[in-house]
């Protein structure tokens, strides 16, 4: 579209830089700052910079409901500590956080959970979005590096379950499960879901595309 183009249909406006000039600039926003933003899109944060994640879709977000009930459904009845969805972040170090969309904290670590960030986790999901190259590597990274016992990538477009467990500094693989299997935890003996339901579960609430 040429210039002219876009002056005949969609008229240039001027962005509202003044609301910009209300946050801090990139590299400058402190832990407290960041905790403190008050917005409904995802944001994380590192070193001084705030990252905003793009919107979830719906099957995203049915996922993780999927997940959050399954894992809820074991460890509440059971007593073994708290689930919570995101967004709630977690603090993997200083100047460091990340919003999981499902952590597991155990009743042993309950310290560990502050009203408005936990304090690493036991166990975190994350439904891979369209930046894989953040689930699959960035995120794998940083949790070990957190000491989170294990991480779980929930990847819709292969319709796989990565269970990853610390080994030292490193994730290693428990297991990749695929359709027709039951993806387990080895944190937690006897936790299980169902690859096909969990991928099913868009259509299970009736989304079409």
């Amino acid at each position: 579209m040429t210039q002219t183009q876009t002056d005949q249909t969609t008229p240039w406006r001027e962005p509202a830089w003044d609301v910009a000039l209300l946050f801090p600039p990139q590299g400058e926003w402190s832990e407290e700052e960041y905790l403190a933003l008050d917005t409904n899109r995802p944001v994380e944060f590192c070193d001084g910079h705030i990252e905003v994640l793009e919107m979830p879709t719906a099957l995203h977000q049915l996922i993780t409901a999927f997940l959050y009930r399954a894992l809820f459904g074991f460890v509440d009845p059971r007593s073994l500590g708290v689930v919570l969805p995101a967004a709630y972040p977690v603090r993997l170090r200083a100047g460091k956080y990340r919003e999981p969309d499902v952590l597991f904290i155990s009743s042993a670590n309950a310290a560990r959970l502050r009203n408005e960030y936990a304090e690493g986790a036991d166990l975190v999901m994350e439904v891979v979005s369209s930046d894989r190259q953040r689930d699959l590597v960035r995120k794998r990274r940083e949790y070990a590096l957190a000491g989170i016992p294990e991480y779980w990538i929930v990847d819709p477009e292969r319709e796989t379950i990565t269970v990853l467990t610390l080994d030292g500094d490193r994730y290693a693989e428990h297991g990749v499960f695929a359709r027709g299997d039951t993806a387990v935890s080895k944190l937690l003996p006897g936790f299980g879901v169902s690859v096909d339901e969990t991928f099913d579960a868009g259509k299970a609430a009736g989304l079409t595309r």
